[in-house]
């Protein structure tokens, strides 16, 4: 009897978490409005390269060179972002070490921007690494701003789409 109404409760929580799946947020199936079919979405970071080297005007050998750099520079930089937030996660003890922790983080982001602005001007000049890091806030600004403009829209509300 036991593990009958444990399968019956198996299969009711499986329907739910379907269910549920399914219906999240008011999801459309399917690609978005102006999506062309067979067409697969450009991700976040890949829309951020692309914007960045659109600023930096630069020649299509150092755009390649740039584009190498950069990948490598936002994965050591994100995997550190990742310790640092987890560092400060409801789930880790507060006190001293979880402040010498993010003080080593930080000091890890400094070194991660210092190697790779070192390598950036083996490619390009002072002002275009420069660019590099004005046009990473510019880009982050926008889709904030995006972002917001969605959140006042509705869920429905997709990013650059305006009906």
């Amino acid at each position: 009897m036991a593990t009958s109404f444990g399968k019956y409760i198996f299969v009711i929580a499986a329907i739910v978490c379907i269910s549920q799946a399914g219906f999240a947020q008011g999801r459309r199936m399917g690609p978005p409005v102006n999506q062309a079919p067979g067409v697969r979405p450009k991700s976040i970071p890949q829309i951020k390269l692309e914007y960045i080297s659109k600023q930096l005007a630069l020649s299509p050998e150092q755009t390649l060179r740039f584009q190498v750099i950069y990948r490598n520079y936002e994965r050591e930089d994100h995997a550190v972002m990742i310790l640092k937030r987890l560092n400060n996660s409801d789930a880790q003890a507060n006190g001293a070490d979880q402040v010498n922790k993010e003080l080593d983080y930080e000091a890890q982001l400094v070194a991660v921007h210092k190697k790779y602005t070192d390598q950036f001007l083996k490619i390009m000049p002072p002002e275009k690494v420069s660019l590099i890091f004005k046009s990473e806030r510019t880009f982050n600004d926008i889709m904030l701003h995006e972002l917001k403009e969605k959140r006042a829209n509705g869920p429905d509300a997709a990013i650059g789409n305006n009906r």
